[in-house]
């Protein structure tokens, strides 16, 4: 019998834990991603520069590069900067801007990128995408999966608690985005890759369903593994499918109509994420999952971030818009401005206060 398998692009290491930030240089030098030690360093002006004074000493080959912000023109410049030296990997350490643009550089000049995230805000930290903010709004740019992962926990517990939560309103909303992706299988006989599919709904449940909070170690873990996975489950299907459906849909829609108001990402895509699955006629699934992100205080209607009921029916009205050729709830029911703003109101009786 022939042994049929494939090759799963994942990191060589993923080490997540209270204190991995000190083992940073052994890691690298024991895998042998950094045997030189020769590190380009892409910190923000924050948390890694403060993060710098702690491990600069471990690295004393290193290289370090401000990043200015979570531009394409950031990106490219960090690339140019970083491309006079001879360098064995590039370390991006902070938030997700600066792992965007540390993607990006990596990319452009061939290095390898290791993700060091000092919050879990979104899925990016491993996925094969980099967002970056360019003249036309924000783009989506394919870059090579992180060759590494390494999370502290204990520097995940000084961020602020905001950008943690909108991590479990973005790997919830998985549960939403696998649906979709099922929908247009059944639907219009688009092609499912099951092992993405599973990857990225079982870290969404596993956090849907973890009963601790932020303040846990243990939930942490989970919650970081779940982003890690869903990263990874996109590199398997070879696109954004298996985490990104009506949820992301609605939250780009935010982001393009109300640009200067749009709340956190993660924040966006479980309210979306919530409504969408009422829209399926998931009721009870969709009251459970408006509790859960209730819990962990992330908003469940507009108005919690700011926006009126009539301009979230634009929102959703608009969603569709966003991702030309994605076909998920929102295209299927194909709903007009009065229908959505009934919908939301019995969505609202449905979830309670």
């Amino acid at each position: 019998m022939p042994l049929l398998t494939r090759l799963i692009p994942s990191p060589v290491v993923v080490d997540i834990r209270p204190g991995a930030l000190d083992d940073l240089a052994c890691v690298l030098a024991d895998e042998r991603i950094a045997q030189s030690g020769r590190l380009a360093v892409a910190v923000s002006g924050g948390s890694g520069s403060r993060l710098r004074e702690r491990i600069a000493p471990s690295l004393p080959g290193a290289s370090w590069y401000e990043v200015g912000g979570g531009t394409l023109d950031d990106a490219i410049r960090l690339a140019g900067e970083m491309k006079s030296g001879h360098y064995d990997a590039v370390v991006g350490l902070g938030g997700g801007k600066i792992i965007d643009c540390a993607k990006f550089a990596a990319a452009r000049i061939g290095l390898p990128l290791v993700a060091v995230p000092t919050n879990l805000a979104h899925d990016g930290l491993c996925s094969p995408v980099a967002t970056l903010d360019n003249d036309a709004g924000r783009g989506s740019y394919g870059v090579p999966n992180p060759i590494a992962v390494v999370i502290d926990l204990d520097v995940i517990r000084e961020a602020p608690a905001r950008f943690v939560r909108a991590g479990i309103g973005d790997a919830i909303s998985n549960i939403n985005a696998v649906a979709d992706w099922e929908l247009s299988h059944r639907v219009n006989g688009e092609k499912i890759d099951g092992l993405a599919a599973a990857m990225a709904r079982q870290a969404g449940e596993a956090v849907l369903r973890h009963p601790g909070g932020i303040g846990d170690n243990g939930f942490l873990q989970v919650l970081a593994e779940a982003l890690v996975l869903s990263g990874i489950s996109m590199s398997i299907s070879g696109d954004s499918r298996p985490s990104s459906g009506s949820c992301h849909e609605i939250n780009h829609a935010f982001d393009l109509l109300f640009p200067k108001r749009a709340a956190a990402h993660g924040e966006q895509c479980g309210l979306g994420a919530a409504f969408a699955t009422y829209l399926r006629g998931a009721h009870e699934e969709a009251a459970h999952t408006a509790q859960v992100l209730r819990r962990h205080g992330l908003p469940v209607l507009p108005e919690e971030i700011g926006f009126t009921v009539d301009e979230f029916v634009r929102v959703v009205e608009f969603a569709p818009e966003t991702r030309p050729g994605r076909y998920t709830i929102l295209e299927h029911l194909d709903l007009k401005p009065n229908q959505i703003k009934d919908i939301y109101a019995d969505y609202v009786k449905a979830i309670g206060s």
